[in-house]
């Protein structure tokens, strides 16, 4: 069972600009077409669990559903699914490690762990076990940070570096215990 952020930074740790856009994420072409590992990086997951703020962005992109696999949603506020997503997108709430261990039950044991504060939330908990980090080349200068305060230190191993299309490096921790 394993619960891994797959993101990607700007040089500055930034997951968003200080408007929010993630237009930045587009600013580095590849010529053919790479998806930089993800689809690789999928097979392994069993479903996605996001917050309602990442959801939100999801939606707002000009293209079908993104995913293949059961997206879990954590949201106090929301009480229904978007119209036409009912067989994809699911409600959960409560502490983050019942709602893990529901999803563990009901057999989803490899997550993807998606969107800024629901990370920085799993990390408070020390409920990350991988991070794959794909660092672009731009100083945003403010925005959303990918990492927030922690009360304890939490180490974490290299396990792989990788040079992507000449520009990005994407780099792979696996959580020390």
């Amino acid at each position: 069972m394993s619960n891994i952020v797959y993101i990607a930074t700007s040089l500055d740790g930034y997951i968003a600009d200080k408007n929010g856009s993630i237009d930045w994420l587009h600013t580095t072409p590849s010529p053919d077409g790479s998806d930089l590992g993800y689809s690789n990086f999928i097979e392994r997951i069993d479903a996605l669990v996001m917050g309602r703020n990442t959801l939100d962005m999801v939606l707002s992109f000009d293209c079908d559903w993104p995913y293949t696999r059961p997206v879990f949603v954590l949201s106090n506020t929301m009480t229904r699914i978007p119209e036409g997503y009912e067989d994809k997108i699911f409600l959960v709430k409560g502490p983050l490690t019942t709602v893990v261990a529901s999803l563990n039950e009901q057999g989803y044991n490899n997550l993807y762990i998606d969107g800024g504060i629901t990370i920085q939330n799993f990390l408070k908990e020390d409920l990350i076990d991988e991070m794959i980090i794909t660092t672009i080349p731009i100083l945003l200068g403010g925005g959303s940070p990918l990492f927030g305060e922690l009360v304890t230190p939490q180490s974490f191993e290299l396990t792989g570096s990788e040079i992507l299309i000449n520009q990005l490096v994407q780099s792979h921790f696996t959580r020390i215990r």
